[in-house]
């Protein structure tokens, strides 16, 4: 599914016509092949394109200087080169001078492009999320932010807590795993207020999860906050 900029949702025709053909509704055009082309572009330049990668699948837009190229034009050599090839080939979506990922079929292979041996830190990180999801469901709060602080501390700059999107960057990679179970929004309405994020269980049995974060506070307060909030 595609979200276009005035709101409104466009369907992959591929996935929907094989969907009703046999009564399963997975992500049929994705596995035609654009795992490895993505891959591809991605690697040609993982440095030039790596904090992208990571800041569209937290769900921000990233701001790109497009040139009209076409596909026999690109050398892939620049990170506009990059993102364009993959605007072109249908990875991307473009809109008043900013990307995304433009469905969830393609939200589901970037999110495996980032556990690719090419991405290096980002790699360890993912992989790593196993465990921070199994503390949070086991309410080790002590391990969690042991967790948040060693990938704070790894040299990464755009993974350092300066602004909102660095933050959900951060949160995006260490609970990557949880999105196989989950559905994540980030500051979710609920109640009479926000939470930062709520995972909500694809299936039944798992418990939904409440993120919330709080600096130089404690549990006590936020809990407070969030029944006052009726989050």
């Amino acid at each position: 599914m595609n979200n276009l900029s005035d709101g409104s949702s466009l369907f992959n025709p591929r996935s929907v016509t094989k969907a009703l053909l046999r009564g399963v509704c997975l992500n049929y055009w994705t596995e035609t092949g654009p795992i490895n082309e993505i891959a591809d572009c991605i690697e040609h330049n993982v440095n030039a394109v790596r904090e992208d990668i990571v800041k569209m699948v937290a769900g921000a837009s990233v701001e790109v200087d497009l040139q009209g190229y076409s596909a026999s034009d690109l050398q892939l050599d620049t990170r506009d080169e990059i993102l364009s090839a993959m605007v072109v080939f249908g990875f991307l979506s473009y809109h008043d001078g900013y990307l995304r990922i433009p469905n969830y079929e393609l939200m589901e292979k970037y999110q495996k492009v980032l556990s690719r041996e090419s991405m290096d830190e980002i790699k360890v990180i993912v992989d790593n999320s196993r465990e921070m999801l199994k503390y949070t469901l086991a309410g080790n709060g002590d391990q969690v932010a042991e967790i948040l602080e060693q990938v704070h501390d790894r040299e990464i700059p755009f993974l350092q807590y300066n602004d909102e999107n660095a933050l959900s960057c951060v949160i995006t990679l260490c609970y990557l795993s949880a999105r196989k179970d989950y559905f994540i929004e980030r500051e979710a309405k609920s109640g009479k207020g926000y939470c930062d994020y709520l995972f909500l269980p694809k299936k039944n049995g798992k418990p939904a999860i409440i993120l919330e974060l709080k600096v130089n506070d404690t549990c006590e307060a936020a809990i407070a906050k969030m029944k006052e909030k009726n989050i």
